[in-house]
């Protein structure tokens, strides 16, 4: 077998050798990645189920301060209202 025959076999065998081991350490980061991403993805099925129950809470606040807010409003109206002097 001529030498450039055995020369072009092993810079081939070195190229396999060597997309081989790249292809293993991007399997190797792509699980490190998956997991990371299965951890975020449960930390944020729990952020929803905490803050689920929050909408009824809410209206009920909301309601309780519909007459604040009027409150607020008849007082800002009479501060609008200029002062009528005694004579």
């Amino acid at each position: 077998m001529p030498a450039v025959a055995i020369v072009t076999l092993v810079l081939v065998g070195l190229l396999v050798a060597a997309l081989a081991f790249y292809l293993a350490w991007v399997v190797v980061l792509l699980r490190a990645i998956h997991d990371t991403l299965g951890k975020v993805t449960f930390g944020v099925r729990a952020i929803a189920h905490r803050a689920a129950p929050l909408g009824s809470v809410i209206g009920e606040i909301n309601g309780h301060l519909i007459p604040v807010a009027d409150a607020l409003e008849d007082l800002a109206a009479s501060l609008d209202r200029p002062a009528t002097k005694a004579s």
